[in-house]
């Protein structure tokens, strides 16, 4: 167990006794959870806000962060707080002072208002080297400006936690209740667009789904109905969907699984078309007969290589997720249609002969910054093409 250096606010404690010092910035206490890097040189807010990340801790691999600060624009999660998103943050340097117009408050004390504990001054070089070689640990982040930690109970409480594997996150993440959406994608100068005529009506599943999905549903001409994750088939169906999505969203899927694919099956067998997102993808792939398995390391980050193997087209893409979907247990009625040029991994598949597709990557994000925006067109096209 190390000695805390003079001076030292911050600490992370990880699952086999590694203790990293530094300082504490943002929320004071402590936060459980995986850890994960993130390469993403932009974005913190929307990162720190995505579902998706709920039970993990972020360490940013991009050494400054918080020259743009914060606003109520780019949150990426439809209410709730840390408790529904990424617990905790890791930083290289102190979080910088903000220097952009859109910021109205600056990121260390909207770390504070959210509940999000933050360290920095870590090596994050190291740390990341940590976790690709050995895979994510469990750790909890400690902030207390005292400079008092009970490092052996630290250590302890990270070795006890189960860790995400079994966990089904989207019950705490998704919505209580229905809504629909008309906000659109962010048009400049005049910022985030609202919604003219609809074309088509769509139901989305929310599994802790992020605004920016919403957004790009409507700019392709969708009336958006949100439902919670628990929503069966014949409440959907009922409604009359031209498309249904399958949204983002945190823990293990063969967890939400349980409730979630017996119900998308019935909606892939209604011809309806369907499309799912992370979470969603892999819900989908469990229900199409797949199987899905924890990944060491994850996909996080804005830089990331796919191909579109239907057309030949390589994306930049961004990434979240810590499973990933069996390619080898892919059901001889289910095509591939994108993987990741890092490592192989299955990135897309495509149900034979039906209006049912979804991807792993989050094409509403921007780091291409819109190399992956026709997947909502396809999803249009489908709709289209099904209604006749």
């Amino acid at each position: 167990m190390s000695e805390l250096l003079p001076g030292v606010t911050g600490v992370l404690a990880l699952a086999d006794g590694t203790i990293l010092q530094g300082h504490g910035v943002g929320a004071v206490g402590t936060a459980l959870g995986e850890v994960c890097f993130n390469t993403a040189m932009t974005g913190y807010q929307e990162i720190l806000t995505d579902p998706s990340y709920m039970a993990q801790i972020v360490a940013f691999t991009f050494p400054h962060m918080g020259n743009v600060g914060t606003n109520v624009e780019d949150i990426e999660q439809i209410s709730g707080s840390a408790e529904t998103s990424a617990r905790g943050a890791i930083f290289r340097d102190v979080p910088t002072p903000p220097a952009n117009w859109r910021s109205t408050v600056d990121f260390d004390t909207w770390m504070k208002n959210r509940g999000v504990v933050g360290l920095a001054g870590v090596d994050t070089r190291a740390l990341t080297r940590v976790i690709r070689e050995k895979g994510m640990p469990h750790g909890v982040i400690a902030h207390s400006p005292d400079g008092q930690f009970d490092l052996p109970a630290l250590v302890a409480q990270a070795r006890e936690w189960s860790g995400l594997v079994g966990l089904d996150l989207a019950q705490h993440a998704t919505c209580k209740q229905t809504f629909t959406w008309e906000e659109g994608l962010y048009q400049w100068p005049e910022g985030y667009s609202w919604q003219g005529e609809t074309r088509f009506n769509v139901v989305v599943i929310d599994y802790g789904v992020k605004r920016n999905i919403l957004r790009a549903l409507t700019s392709i001409g969708a009336a958006v109905t949100v439902v919670p994750a628990s929503t069966s088939a014949e409440d959907i169906l009922a409604r009359k969907p031209d498309g249904v999505m399958l949204s983002n969203g945190p823990g293990d899927p063969a967890a939400t699984g349980i409730y979630a694919v017996p119900e998308i099956q019935k909606l892939v067998a209604s011809g309806t078309p369907v499309f799912g997102i992370c979470l969603g993808h892999q819900m989908m792939a469990l229900a199409l007969g797949a199987k899905t398995v924890k990944m060491d390391q994850g996909h996080h980050g804005a830089n990331h290589p796919v191909k579109d193997l239907t057309t030949g087209k390589v994306e930049i893409v961004s990434m979240n997720h810590g499973f990933t979907v069996d390619r080898d247990s892919l059901p001889a009625t289910v095509e591939e249609t994108h993987i990741s040029l890092f490592d192989g991994t299955n990135a897309g598949i495509a149900l034979k002969g039906q209006p049912v597709f979804s991807v792993q990557h989050h094409p509403e994000a921007s780091p291409g910054p819109t190399d992956s925006l026709y997947l909502f067109q396809r999803f249009a096209d489908l709709m289209v093409a099904t209604r006749g």
